[in-house]
């Protein structure tokens, strides 16, 4: 039946066929909301020369100036001929191809193949399906290039494999078990995967153990932003990575939903305060990735670390798009993109499962970002004329949204910069009793000096792309380092943050361990910092309540003083969190909610 909608946009023919409702029956009149304008927030620059001083990263600089809101109108009928610019909600709210509604299909098809992937390698180019968020695509991924596997009734020869980060995103993992996939972690650095050395791909691959399955023919990863660690994919390593996954015949799932929240200051800043850049593989500061081939037309766009899509000569890569970060979680609305027999086989799981995504949503962002064709259209978009905002407008929007967030990051991380440091301060004898300088120092010197000495509580690399900084809690330097056992007083960290006057919730690094081994052996000595989620004015109150957390806890010298923060936590049967969750994980009482503060 739905090979008929094709037919339904012939001019003047009527409907007997589909079971549709009718639309004069529909009980909204019109959408309309307030909305920004695309220049409401300032963007940093693709060049920055020198760091912002702390005191002035977010004060009085994530507002442009002028005028900041407009105001969208979805009409219920619209006058335009075109049905692939027609925005109403007649169209919008009736049936509709699994492929999305057309006219913000249309906008993002265009988008991505000119001016996301401009150089693309596909023949006629990437195609695109609309989906409900990056993790019902992952999850339609997973059914076309997967086969269940069952225990009690598969040869364990015929298991499958995922490939992933050491370190990565729990709720995508999660739709890969219950068909039984093997979960295959791949060593990390401050990029992201690593494609050599131990542990890296060609490890992993060339010493596959055929007695846990096949070898894993399919990865996920996020290259942009990595989720946990905030890494960064350069193009060396993606060229090494894509090298193996031809020699291997791998599919690459590259979830990116940060791919514009890239932070060109993250190496300076890394080079001022580390004395390093984060990795030698990033070229210089405001590099052009389109010079000298097919430009995206945007500066911005070009000034990005490209997909693996730009790359892609096989046709191996799906590429996973969201408009959770760019406009909200809720829309539940985002895209793949891949080459086109594999969005037709996507589309063909689509259409028995969710169908299209909502159409109240997409709709309201059809008409944001495309808006009315003419004044007489019925409709109003979401630029300050009651145009759309347009691809031009959209960048800027990105610009704006990469620009707050990169102060953000900065923020944060000049303050746990500053405070990294436990300061103990001890009197020693006095310069004049020692038998070398009696001879040379008067009476008048023989005064105790202080001696001080600076412990490293912690460390990081700076986030050159995402929403996190991942904290590495060098807990061997902890004074009762020796008394309990690390993962316990890492725990006792994590709840004391928790507590007055420090009051931060932070994500502890084994709810993004993929196995369990991970967990026990790694997890426990990281945690995710979010700078993107908490009110901008109290970002640096909680990033220092860390730092201050941390330095009380550095001061404790008695066991006793670890056992009473974690008397209530084991009274209550807690372990800690990521255990926790593996163990209501396994008794299927783990759902999407309890992870959500933690995506």
């Amino acid at each position: 039946m739905k090979s008929f909608y094709r037919y339904f946009l012939i001019p003047g023919i009527e409907n007997l066929a589909g079971g549709l409702p009718n639309p004069s029956y529909f009980p909204y009149d019109t959408f309309e909301a307030k909305t920004a304008v695309p220049d409401r927030f300032k963007p940093t620059p693709n060049q920055p020369i020198d760091p912002l001083p702390a005191e002035q990263k977010l004060k009085d600089v994530h507002l442009s100036d002028g005028l900041s809101a407009s105001r969208i109108l979805v009409p219920h009928d619209s006058t335009a001929a075109n049905p692939l610019k027609k925005i109403d909600l007649n169209t919008a709210l009736q049936y509709g191809t699994a492929q999305g509604y057309p006219p913000l299909y249309t906008f993002i098809r265009q988008f991505t193949r000119k001016h996301l992937y401009p150089d693309f390698q596909y023949k006629d180019g990437p195609e695109v399906i609309l989906t409900c968020g990056s993790t019902d695509g992952f999850s339609k991924a997973i059914e076309v290039f997967t086969n269940a596997w069952d225990e009690q009734k598969d040869w364990i020869r015929e298991k499958e494999g995922l490939l992933c980060e050491e370190f990565a995103y729990g709720n995508a993992l999660q739709a890969a078990k219950p068909r039984g996939l093997n979960i295959v972690p791949v060593k990390i650095d401050d990029e992201g995967m690593l494609a050599k050395g131990k542990g890296g791909l060609e490890d992993v691959l060339i010493h596959w153990d055929f007695n846990k399955g096949k070898r894993p023919h399919m990865m996920y990863t996020v290259t942009m932003g990595q989720n946990p660690t905030s890494g960064l994919l350069s193009i060396p390593r993606r060229k090494e990575i894509y090298a193996l996954c031809q020699k291997y015949d791998i599919i690459i799932v590259e979830d990116d939903p940060y791919w514009y929240l890239q932070y060109p200051s993250a190496n300076a800043l890394s080079t001022q305060h580390h004395g390093k850049p984060i990795s030698p593989n990033y070229p210089g500061i405001g590099h052009n990735y389109n010079a000298g081939r097919t430009t995206s037309g945007y500066e911005f766009l070009d000034s990005l670390v490209p997909s693996y899509i730009s790359m892609d000569v096989d046709g191996r890569v799906i590429r996973l798009d969201t408009f959770s970060k760019t406009v909200a979680p809720g829309c539940r609305l985002g895209w793949i993109t891949a080459q086109p027999r594999v969005v037709e086989r996507i589309l063909r799981v689509t259409e028995t499962s969710t169908q299209q995504p909502s159409g109240f949503v997409q709709s309201m962002i059809a008409e944001l970002i495309i808006g009315p064709q003419s004044s007489s259209d019925g409709g109003k978009g979401g630029a300050k004329d009651g145009s759309g905002w347009d691809v031009g407008g959209w960048v800027r929007w990105l610009e704006g949204l990469r620009g707050n967030y990169e102060r953000r990051m900065q923020t944060m991380s000049s303050i746990l910069e500053e405070g990294k440091y436990a300061i103990s301060h001890s009197a020693r004898d006095t310069i004049a009793s020692s038998p070398t300088n009696t001879d040379s120092l008067d009476s008048d010197s023989e005064e105790p000096f202080l001696h001080i000495s600076k412990t490293p509580m912690y460390s990081f690399t700076y986030p050159m792309a995402g929403m996190f900084l991942w904290l590495h809690l060098h807990l061997s330097t902890h004074p009762l380092s020796h008394a309990l056992p690390l993962p316990r007083l890492s725990h006792a960290f994590w709840v004391l943050l928790t507590r007055p006057p420090y009051l931060s919730l932070i994500s502890p690094g084994t709810v993004f361990a993929p196995t369990e081994t991970i967990a026990q052996e790694q997890g426990w000595q990281y945690f995710r910092l979010c700078f993107a989620a908490i009110d901008e004015e109290k970002l640096a109150e909680k990033t220092r309540s860390v730092v201050s957390a941390a330095r009380a806890f550095w001061e404790m010298r008695n066991v006793e003083e670890i056992e009473e923060i974690l008397k209530d936590e084991d009274e209550e049967g807690s372990l800690d969190v990521a255990r926790e969750m593996e163990r209501r994980r396994e008794e299927g009482v783990l759902g999407m909610g309890d992870m959500a503060h933690f995506c």
